[in-house]
């Protein structure tokens, strides 16, 4: 159950578990989200005042996991030897999944190309050639398997029709969650 509480003077989204616990407690996570545990019994009004009374402590922790993510992704330039490791890689397992899931699909394809780029995940062109950012490899392999079917179902539907999204859900029942993952931690691949 996810609930918008405000505080300080700023909207931030809370994520409320509740459980058999017998103290609220609240938490925010490495990738910045503020989340709160509370037994079943307590009533939203008590979460809220909690929270109300909690907000320095909320905000001042959310500007330092912040800085502590400036400072781990400052580190964390690609070298040209890096990315030709990811390229290395993505050759070997994106190909077979490729081929795995146009089996599956009854569809065919093109050429593969698999190369760093700044913006796209993969792209599938009119030919049926298909083209993947070898970052997807800094992904966990469902996601890369998200991006390799979406491409495939181009060759059903070069377009974002909803009968496209439904040829991506009969392979993929949860493929909501990986674009969600994808949108949500796409930047940080993404980031050189």
């Amino acid at each position: 159950m996810i609930d918008s509480v405000c505080y300080n003077s700023s909207m931030q989204k809370i994520e409320l578990i509740r459980s058999r616990r017998k103290t609220i407690a609240i938490e925010v996570t490495r990738d910045l989200r503020v989340v709160v545990k509370a037994p079943y019994g307590v009533s939203e009004k008590e979460i809220n005042r909690f929270i109300g009374e909690k907000a320095d402590w909320i905000d001042k922790s959310l500007r330092k996991m912040q800085e502590r993510q400036q400072e781990a992704t400052k580190g964390e330039e690609l070298t040209e030897q890096d990315i030709r490791l990811l390229v290395t890689r993505a050759k070997r397992i994106i190909p077979p999944m490729v081929d795995k899931y146009a089996r599956m699909m009854g569809v065919t394809y093109g050429n593969i190309t698999i190369r760093m780029q700044k913006s796209r995940w993969g792209s599938c062109s009119g030919k049926g050639n298909l083209n993947f950012n070898c970052l997807l490899m800094r992904a966990p392999d469902e996601i890369t398997e998200y991006v390799v079917v979406h491409e495939l179902c181009h060759r059903k539907e070069m377009n974002h029709s909803d009968r496209f999204w439904a040829e991506v859900e009969k392979i993929i029942p949860d493929y909501k969650e990986r674009r969600k993952w994808l949108k949500d931690h796409g930047n940080e691949l993404m980031r050189k």
